[in-house]
């Protein structure tokens, strides 16, 4: 018997993530979130040098992890695409794409069930705040605010369906872009991203690297790249029972 292509109870929940030096940061964290809300979780360690495939290997949830000789963090879109090949390896009903600094609000661990049993839409974007600085506040101007916009990060797997990442070297959609055309929902859920909080010196660094990666801001803009080091940014606080 052919199990049908989208069904409304009984799906699976797969996070996939990709990793790279992450044992000292939030990783253990956000591990222990997904944890309580997800079936299983797909890991590619982009060669990482510390202890994170270790720390990986410490979560029951992990039931795949790749572990590259070289990092392609410099062709990124070959490395989502390798992440996206490895998770549908087992054959999942639904892929949760999540970096190594990003979590979940509590209400995920209730409502997410809701949002992957149902056979009406195959997609689920949320909207994702850039903490800044520290976990009480995230950042609000005109380079900062992907919180007003929905960012697709939960997909219906649908096999046969063609999948494609475009080829970019930085800043590449966490999930194919031929997801655009199919029914999605925009969910209430928030998501913490994690990736800005740190000293003045882990900023320079993020400023350093950025530029390097990207010196004539051809996969992102250059403006933004320099407002990583505005001396006293627009913080909002961030309010547990809504914005």
């Amino acid at each position: 018997m052919i199990r049908p292509v989208r069904r409304s109870s009984g799906n699976r929940l797969t996070a996939m993530m990709q990793v790279r030096n992450e044992a000292d940061r939030y990783l253990d964290t956000v591990l222990r979130c997904l944890s309580e809300f997800v079936d299983d979780v797909v890991i590619v360690d982009d060669a990482s040098t510390d202890g994170t495939p270790e720390l990986c290997r410490d979560f029951k949830k992990v039931v795949k992890l790749v572990v590259l000789p070289e990092s392609q963090f410099r062709r990124e879109w070959k490395l989502r695409a390798l992440l996206w090949d490895v998770a549908v390896s087992i054959h999942p009903d639904w892929l949760l794409a999540v970096d190594a600094d990003e979590l979940y609000e509590d209400r995920a661990k209730e409502e997410i069930r809701a949002l992957i049993d149902q056979d009406q839409y195959d997609w689920v974007a949320f909207r994702m705040f850039d903490m800044w600085g520290g976990l009480t506040h995230y950042r609000e101007d005109e380079h900062w605010n992907l919180h007003k916009r929905y960012t697709v990060t939960l997909v219906r797997f649908l096999p046969g369906y063609h999948y494609f990442f475009p080829p970019m070297d930085l800043h590449v959609p966490r999930v194919p872009l031929s997801y655009g055309p199919l029914p999605g929902l925009c969910s209430p859920i928030r998501i913490k991203h994690l990736g800005w909080v740190g000293s003045g010196e882990y900023l320079q660094q993020k400023y350093e690297r950025y530029m390097a990666l990207d010196p004539d801001g051809r996969w992102g803009s250059l403006a933004q790249y320099r407002s990583i080091l505005e001396p006293n940014p627009r913080l909002v606080e961030w309010r547990e029972d809504g914005e």
